[in-house]
């Protein structure tokens, strides 16, 4: 199989992190174009043997970054999210929702970490080569990011465990 097959069969899953990292479906197409785009230019520095998905979704973490400091963007407000209709009666529909609607809620650096590990389930070490952050600071923003996801579904404060000595 050659590389572009290669970068073909990683498409799906770099549309569903775009899609939750920029919230709506016209700006993550034009991320994953941007990211392939730039993956095709840069495909001789990616190394055969190591792993190209990682390295697509650096790509696309690194091209979303400088979008958000190009717009003097912050934090990316997902707000449109809560107006997502959804189908009468059915619960699932209604999960996801808000699922999207609390990921969108998240600071743009929790939302990054929870999608890699826990939807697209890089391994902490991975996860951390394609944030650029060692390997502590991705399981401190990942346990931040769960703990502030959890307050937000559930509506309330969670209260934090102290350790006991």
């Amino acid at each position: 199989m050659n590389r572009q097959n290669e970068l073909i069969q990683h498409i799906p899953r770099l549309r569903r992190y775009a899609r939750a990292l920029a919230g709506d479906a016209a700006r993550a197409d034009d991320l994953v174009q941007d990211t392939l785009e730039r993956a095709l230019v840069k495909l001789d520095l990616w190394r055969p043997g190591s792993d190209l998905r990682a390295w697509l979704f650096t790509l696309m973490h690194n091209l979303f970054i400088n979008q958000l400091r190009a717009n003097g963007q912050v934090h990316c407000e997902l707000d449109e999210a809560a107006d997502v209709p959804v189908s009468g009666g059915q619960v699932e529909a209604l999960a996801v929702r808000d699922i999207h609607a609390a990921l969108g809620r998240l600071s743009t650096e929790q939302r990054e970490v929870i999608l890699l590990v826990g939807l697209e389930q890089f391994s902490y070490a991975d996860a951390a080569r394609v944030l650029g952050l060692p390997l502590g600071t991705v399981m401190s923003r990942l346990s931040r990011a769960r703990e502030r996801l959890r307050e937000i579904m559930e509506g309330q404060t969670v209260v934090k465990l102290q350790v006991v000595k």
